[in-house]
């Protein structure tokens, strides 16, 4: 394992990829589809020849000694891998650009799940490679989070952290695993792959007992670990399973509220149990909370059709806003097959408004969710909670402890510092789709899709659904970069152009 982190990060997730090209090559053989088993098959072997010989060139040269270059080298992941994966899907599909394909498997990458192409018109080969790749966008970001993020305070860490973003944790050793960031890369790699991939596996087998074909319960297996919401049947409407699996993927996408199912913060923070875990239970109360509200507004509104007492339906209705609501403030964006069916037993629908802010919101930090996430929100509401406390008590002295004064008071800054950017961001990339011709709607919806890595909003949110595959490669370049910035959020690429930053 040491010998191989040795090697540039870039080049293990590359191999990785390659690697996995194999398993759709080997479907489409069975399914005698051999066109596209060459495709995947002759991509694989290309890139690990190819693979193999720069590593070769690289052997003499240690790398990986930095985790501000695991972090350029994460950024090089996100923009250049798709492009090799992005090689057999493209000879395969045949009918496509090559944009069209470079663009899909950013999407999958970043575990946005936004896709350019019907259901029916790619191949099982091909859609088990989307969903391959969104399975392993996913475990890239869990690992990336403990092994890189975590060290330089990034992508949530920085609210709780006793240091600024981009700078060590702290001295001992958080500042060893810094030093050598190798060792706390395998220590990560050791610890999540086995987690990730036996969640995965039991996932399937509950898929599968419920009553999905193979290709469909591993692609929605893959999809709900990695929230990527990549689906061969369209989503979970065109599923056997029905709502038994729509039920396993509730339990499942519970792994997307906290980091404490197989992560630790940067600070000295006690482990109390997950109950206790402030993202997990803010997650608990938005899933309890909106579907209540949705509800009420429903069922009053049923008294208009005359149908508030078909207790079915509205029971119905209960689970579909619940199941749509936890889909989408984990940023998978999953849409029970009641969500349409509680929109239709009062005749009132829904707005996507809250679709999106569900997803603007987002899951837990350290997880493969996207979004502002529940810790920041959760130290922006400590802090206004504060203020209001010394409004009524100018004088009175709020929790002691070092964790409770850094989150008080340098935490909620940061979280402030980043909702603000955040929100620039999407001004910024709402005006450059509108200059590239999209409407304020489309514009605004799409940036939103693709800064919180939710791809389903474009289809749900909007009263028509937009169809990327008629615009031009300047809007797919730029949708391309915004499912990028907002994977790797704008913090971290701040902090990757910072010269002072890469004095080691």
């Amino acid at each position: 394992m040491a010998r191989l982190l040795s090697l540039p990060l870039f080049l293990l997730i590359a191999a990785v990829g390659a690697v996995a090209m194999f398993a759709p090559a080997a479907l489409a053989l069975l399914e005698g589809d051999f066109h596209d088993a060459r495709a995947f098959f002759y991509a694989g072997l290309m890139s690990l020849i190819v693979i193999t010989l720069i590593a070769v060139a690289q052997s003499s040269r240690e790398h990986n000694r930095s985790a501000l270059r695991q972090l350029l080298s994460l950024l090089l992941v996100f923009t250049v891998l798709p492009a090799l994966l992005a090689v057999p899907f493209h000879e395969a599909v045949r009918t496509t650009s090559f944009i069209n394909a470079y663009v899909e498997m950013v999407s999958a990458l970043t575990t946005t799940g936004l896709s350019l192409f019907a259901p029916e018109r790619l191949s099982s080969a091909e859609h088990l490679w989307r969903a391959e790749v969104g399975w392993l966008g996913g475990l890239l970001m869990w690992i990336a989070a403990a092994a890189i993020l975590a060290p330089l305070t990034l992508g949530g860490f920085e609210v709780t952290a006793v240091s600024e973003p981009g700078q060590s944790t702290a001295p001992g050793a958080a500042h060893r695993d810094r030093a050598d960031p190798r060792q706390r890369l395998a220590r990560a790699i050791h610890a999540l792959v086995p987690t990730y991939v036996g969640l995965t596996l039991a996932l399937w087998l509950g898929l599968l007992a419920a009553g999905d074909p193979p290709l469909v319960a591993i692609s929605h297996a893959m999809s709900t670990l990695a929230t990527s919401a990549i689906s061969p049947v369209g989503g979970l409407s065109g599923a056997s399973s029905g709502h038994a699996g729509e039920a396993l993927i509730f339990l499942f996408l519970l792994f997307a509220l906290s980091r404490l199912t197989f992560s630790n913060d940067t600070s000295a923070a006690r482990r109390q149990g997950l109950w206790y875990d402030p993202e997990f239970r803010m997650g608990i109360l938005i899933v309890a909370a909106v579907p209540t509200i949705l509800f009420f507004r429903h069922w009053a509104a049923s008294f208009d059709t005359g149908a508030e007492e078909n207790i079915p339906m509205a029971l119905a209705a209960l689970w579909g806003a619940t199941f749509t609501t936890l889909s989408f403030l984990t940023t998978t964006g999953f849409e029970s097959m009641d969500w349409a069916r509680s929109q239709g037993w009062s005749g009132l629908e829904t707005p996507g408004l809250i679709l999106m802010g569900l997803a603007l919101i987002g899951g837990g930090v350290a997880t493969t969710a996207g979004g502002v996430k529940l810790l920041r929100v959760f130290i922006l509401y400590l802090n206004g909670r504060r203020e209001l406390e010394r409004l009524i008590h100018p004088h009175s002295v709020g929790r002691s402890g070092l964790l409770s004064r850094r989150v008080r008071r340098e935490g909620a800054l940061i979280a402030w510092v980043f909702f603000m950017i955040f929100a620039l961001t999407i001004a910024a990339m709402v005006m450059v789709f509108s200059a590239l011709g999209l409407r304020f709607e489309g514009a605004y919806v799409l940036t939103l899709a693709a800064l919180t890595n939710t791809g389903p909003i474009v289809s749900l949110a909007t009263e028509m659904p937009i169809q990327l595959a008629q615009y031009g490669a300047g809007i797919k370049a730029a949708l391309a970069a915004a499912m990028i910035l907002g994977r790797l959020e704008v913090l971290a690429i701040i902090v990757l152009v910072t010269p002072d930053l890469w004095r080691d």
